[in-house]
């Protein structure tokens, strides 16, 4: 038997779609009443884990899991061994520098050692790094968009969607790192001994 673990959060009821119109159905994880983590589809031949969205990663890459669904922002954060796929093309956003406005237009502008607040520390310093442009990155796990506001920090990294918070908290977007979505992700010697026909049932989420 397969199994399959799932993002809560922004992710759950597509990826639930998803496999729904493949034949799996996990729909009872999105019953209010339900506290299961764990349900087995009721054809019997997978189960799905529910679990934090940066967790998917780690369940796929330690073979608790031999399939997840997660968004590429995740992937690019915690770096975690696992096979790449598919991508899903829902859950779009984009990873994005924000500052208050008239300030800076570009991230250049920032002042050397100037301090950016993120939850995505890792994708926040290879992107400065990349840009040769030492920064200290203030980890952040709540509502980043008040690192600037409090004088905490210059500007932020995060993702975006529609940027109404953005918007709404007087910042602007002065680059996008990348763009992201969710993905197909798999144990990679799981993938490559197709356990459990795994391939197939990728192929059917493509």
């Amino acid at each position: 038997m397969i199994t399959v673990a799932l993002p809560k959060g922004a992710l759950l009821k597509d990826s639930i779609a998803r496999f729904k119109k493949i034949g799996l159905d996990f729909s009872a994880f999105l019953d209010s009443k339900n506290r299961q983590l764990q349900i087995e589809d009721p054809t019997g031949t997978a189960k799905a884990l529910l679990v934090r969205a940066q967790d998917v990663p780690v369940y796929v890459e330690y073979g608790q899991a031999q399939l997840g669904i997660v968004g590429y922002d995740v992937l690019r954060e915690k770096t975690a061994a696992v096979a790449e796929l598919v991508d899903l093309q829902f859950g779009h956003c984009r990873m994005s520098v924000a500052v208050p406005a008239n300030t800076y237009k570009q991230p250049l502008e920032l002042p050397p050692h100037g301090r950016v607040a993120s939850k995505f520390v890792h994708c926040a310093r290879e992107y400065f790094h990349q840009l040769d442009l030492p920064v200290e990155i203030i980890p952040l796990y709540g509502s980043v968009e008040l690192g600037p506001i409090t004088g905490m920090s210059e500007a932020i990294v995060d993702l975006v969607s529609t940027g109404r918070t953005l918007q709404e908290n007087g910042l602007v977007e002065i680059a996008v790192l990348f763009q992201s979505s969710a993905r197909a992700i798999a144990h990679p010697l799981s993938y490559r001994l197709n356990a459990n026909n795994l391939h197939d049932l990728v192929e059917q989420l493509r």
